[in-house]
């Protein structure tokens, strides 16, 4: 009798042995990164570095980062369709931008060698640590400028040179992405636009396109860690969805500012890894 418990205890712990916490612990900072991106925005700062810290390749995670938040992104376009059929051909040239842009940083990405992408991760993360810092104020700024001019009749835009500064952001997204949202937004007012909601219906159109492009060329590549993404895609839905409501109550500023927080801390953190 004694013998068949020592049994099943060596059993028991052999098998969690077997178990792979790299799943729930990628799950959990999904989940926490979609809350993180319903309440503040930011959540690359916490699902990124929890997929390299499981062992993934730096290219690989990026990948599978990416394609675990996409459908979030697409989602987002919804709640902006009005204004986006408001401006259909300023819609399509965004999008086409976000394609051509996502396009090239994506093909970059997967040319670039990993030693040298894992050597540009802390770069990369305190520039999008800097982006969102500055994206607070810069954005009701803005705002106010909106709603300053709210009665003025806008002035026609030039296009194309804001398609092609554009792709050059989008560039950025297919390459690594975070904090690029708020680049298009303060592109979009560079070139005199004010509306705070069309800015927005843009910004989400062009980044939707970009990261999209981006995840089926990470997917054909073979660059995706299907196990963690889908884990990560689905406890992030949840993460975002069941934290949506208690976005609305809690501070922004104070939210935003842990956002930062944690993009510098992770920014230190890799650069102390890496450096």
């Amino acid at each position: 009798m004694h013998g068949i418990w020592l049994a099943s205890i060596e059993g028991w712990l052999t098998g969690l042995r077997a178990v792979d916490w790299r799943l729930p612990w990628i799950a959990v900072a999904a989940f926490l990164a979609g809350a993180l991106n319903a309440v503040a925005g930011g959540g690359s700062f916490l699902s990124f570095p929890a997929l390299l810290g499981v062992g993934i390749g730096p290219i690989q995670a990026n990948a599978t980062n990416t394609v675990a938040l996409w459908p979030g992104q697409l989602m987002s376009i919804a709640g902006y369709w009005n204004e986006v059929r408001r401006y259909p051909q300023l819609a399509v040239l965004m999008g086409l931008a976000g394609l051509v842009g996502g396009t090239v940083g994506a093909i970059v990405l997967l040319r670039t060698p990993a030693s040298t992408f894992m050597m540009l991760v802390p770069w990369l993360l305190l520039i999008a640590a800097l982006i969102f810092a500055f994206s607070g104020p810069v954005t009701r700024r803005l705002q106010r400028r909106a709603a300053a001019h709210s009665h003025h009749p806008q002035a026609r835009k030039r296009s194309w040179p804001l398609v092609a500064m554009t792709a050059i952001v989008c560039f950025y997204i297919g390459y690594f992405g975070a904090g690029a949202g708020f680049l298009i937004i303060s592109l979009l007012s560079l070139f005199g636009f004010e509306d705070i909601h069309q800015m927005n219906a843009m910004k989400v159109v062009s980044t939707t396109m970009a990261n999209g492009i981006a995840c089926l060329l990470f997917i054909f590549s073979g660059k995706v860690e299907w196990r963690y993404c889908l884990a990560a895609m689905i406890t992030c839905g949840i993460g975002g969805y069941g934290s949506s409501r208690i976005a609305q109550r809690l501070n922004p500023k104070l939210l935003r500012a842990a956002v930062v927080v944690i993009g510098f801390a992770m920014a230190g953190f890799f650069f102390w890894k890496t450096y």
